[in-house]
């Protein structure tokens, strides 16, 4: 079985050599470099990477992810599309040769997209494993993998990519690749909730909430889980523009939208948190602490993990004047990680307990 790993890059010398270590377990690994000024290009070559370069402008995702696509040979099996900030873990392509047959077009894997050190903070299961034919990327930015025929998808979640992004990285161009794009197919549900994101991000909040209106009102936007997104998203923006009565209709909106998820209860827990209204709050995150099986999409948050849950919840019943309780989630907190602020907040409840 022929397994070949593709790339685009540009700029990423501090991660070059760490990303190849971590994909060279490929027959062979193309990287299309899109104008790198640093050492990128030479070290990949050095590794045995095989690099092509081109500047692509006007700029777009999709037209490099298939110039670099357009780099693997015919006559392999499967592609494995990573980005040089991202790390495979060692024995992926056993697992993967475990789970590929020869109906099977896509394999799902297990994405890290957010650790804190090595412990996973944000997962869910992404999709850039396919067959050679038939596939083609589309859209601007955040591009998705497109099949010309009847795909039949796995899942491996064994098989485990870890994401450690340069923070210094600019992202200005997704604003207007996501514009471009909503404009070249206005009837695309995803990019709609990913463009009223994007305003959201730069505080564009009348903007983001007439675009997530657009986003739920169109006849594609079916998956609750996207849908609960862009409401919880709408109800931010309002809660930003000092019309938290609206926030609040929205948040709940999102509940009864997607009920089997922990992000609307924790985020609805949130807002009466900042309220401090902390027995809603404490009603709410125990609500989304009972939910136990894990929904992992790219719509996963960090403030529905357990962790943060059990931090917040013993704050709440702190603030209840229930210390015993505020010590047993503190604790609950801790065996998760340890953290400094959680540590002083239990010798705060132990020593009101003994007081009590």
């Amino acid at each position: 079985m022929k397994i070949c790993v593709y790339a685009i890059c540009k700029n990423e010398e501090k991660f070059a050599e760490r990303w190849y270590n971590s994909v060279k377990e490929a027959d062979e690994v193309y990287v299309l470099d899109t104008g790198s000024t640093d050492n990128t290009v030479n070290i990949l070559k050095k590794c045995g990477a095989a690099v092509e370069c081109k500047v692509i402008d006007p700029w777009r995702f999709d037209l490099a992810r298939n110039l670099s696509l357009e780099m693997v040979p015919f006559d392999t099996d499967i592609c494995v599309c990573t980005d040089l900030d991202e790390v495979m873990r060692k024995g992926w392509r056993k697992k993967l040769e475990k789970t590929w047959n020869d109906d099977v077009t896509r394999v799902s894997y297990t994405y890290n997209w957010k650790l804190d050190g090595n412990r996973p903070v944000v997962s869910f299961y992404l999709d850039k494993i396919h067959k050679r034919a038939g596939y083609k990327w589309v859209h601007p930015v955040h591009e998705t993998l497109v099949y010309d025929g009847t795909e039949n998808k796995t899942l491996n979640e064994k098989i485990i990519i870890d994401h450690y992004p340069d923070e210094n990285k600019s992202r200005s161009s997704y604003l207007p690749l996501l514009e471009l794009s909503v404009k070249e197919d206005p009837t695309d549900d995803r990019n709609m909730h990913y463009l009223g994101r994007e305003y959201m991000y730069y505080g564009m909040w009348n903007e983001s909430i007439d675009t997530l209106i657009k986003h739920l009102n169109l006849k594609k936007a079916l998956w609750k889980d996207e849908r609960c997104a862009s409401m919880r998203f709408i109800g931010r923006c309002y809660l930003n523009l000092k019309r938290p009565l609206e926030a609040e209709m929205w948040y709940k909106k999102a509940i009864k939208e997607a009920p089997h998820l922990k992000e609307p209860y924790a985020e609805l827990g949130i807002f009466y948190f900042n309220d401090k209204n902390y027995i809603k709050a404490k009603e709410l995150f125990l609500k989304a602490l009972d939910i136990k099986q894990g929904y992992k999409s790219y719509i996963s948050e960090y403030f529905s993990s357990d962790f943060y849950l059990f931090d917040v919840l013993s704050i709440c019943e702190y603030y209840l004047g229930n210390f015993n309780e505020a010590l047993k989630y503190a604790d609950d907190a801790l065996n998760i990680k340890e953290d400094e602020r959680i540590l002083k907040n239990k010798q705060l409840f132990k020593r009101l307990n003994s007081v009590i």
